[in-house]
């Protein structure tokens, strides 16, 4: 497997994870659960006057890295690439990833793509998907990063869902999952979308949970709403998940913390 010079290293040591959610070709913060297509009921938490380009330059100035790209639905490709272009190497890009444009994206500058969607068609598991990513990617699994963003079902359990989240797949998030997938890939991005845009807390069950599974880096998204989100973060998972704050943050319109904290934190923990 070759190895990528900013591969992110796993040692103990939460960070914080910028992101960049497109919809509709903006920058936009939204409520998870609502995000059906089909649907009137969007709710949209903010939508930026700047686009994707002005935070990629602006988490290159931070040396935030490890940012992810997300293209919720159509329409998106335009502002991501522009994205990518004003940080080559450095951003992950998801949304509506396959087999056929995984090595277009890289191509344009992604660090590592996300898929999600793409494996679970009809909402079923597909090994055989899944290697035919990784075949476009020359098999390098440190090009790829597997969405299991999930939805809880009961106290303890949470089930991967897909199509913004709106179909519940077959897959339960455990440690069986997790074994099974990590060899395939280089880190896991895992939004509860519960929690997802409601600047309620994060799902304290999951991310200790994830802390005990995962051996490979895995960012939590989904209600992280202060610095103190951060510091539960890291003390649920002893340093071992990182945090992905949205909503939240100044920079998208939120009041819970500063984009420049954030920095801080990151610093402090290197």
């Amino acid at each position: 497997m070759g190895h990528r010079g900013n591969r992110i290293a796993h040692v103990k040591m939460t960070k914080f994870r910028p992101c960049i959610d497109l919809h509709a070709g903006q920058v936009k913060q939204i409520v998870g659960g609502t995000l059906d297509s089909t649907s009137a009921a969007l709710q949209t938490n903010y939508v930026s006057q700047h686009p994707a380009a002005y935070y990629a330059q602006l988490y290159k100035d931070n040396d935030l890295e490890g940012a992810h790209v997300i293209m919720l639905g159509p329409g998106n490709e335009e502002s991501a690439r522009q994205a990518l272009e004003e940080w080559p190497g450095y951003l992950q890009v998801g949304g509506g990833i396959n087999d056929k444009n995984a090595g277009q994206w890289m191509d344009a500058g992604a660090s590592k793509v996300i898929i999600t969607s793409y494996l679970f068609p009809e909402g079923q598991f597909s090994q055989a998907r899944l290697g035919a990513v990784l075949e476009q990617l020359g098999g390098d699994r440190d090009k790829l990063v597997i969405d299991l963003s999930c939805r809880r079902r009961g106290d303890d359990s949470w089930f991967v869902a897909m199509n913004k989240w709106q179909t519940i797949t077959d897959m339960e998030v455990n440690q069986e999952s997790i074994k099974a997938l990590e060899p395939y890939c280089s880190e896991f991005l895992i939004h509860a979308a519960d929690n997802e845009g409601l600047q309620k807390g994060i799902d304290e069950k999951l991310v200790r949970r994830l802390a005990e599974w995962c051996s490979i880096p895995v960012t939590y998204a989904g209600g992280g709403r202060n610095l103190e989100d951060l510091e539960l973060v890291k003390k649920l998972s002893d340093g071992k998940v990182d945090l992905t704050i949205g909503s939240a943050l100044d920079c998208f319109g939120g009041s819970g913390v500063k984009f420049d904290d954030c920095v801080d934190w990151n610093r402090r923990q290197s």
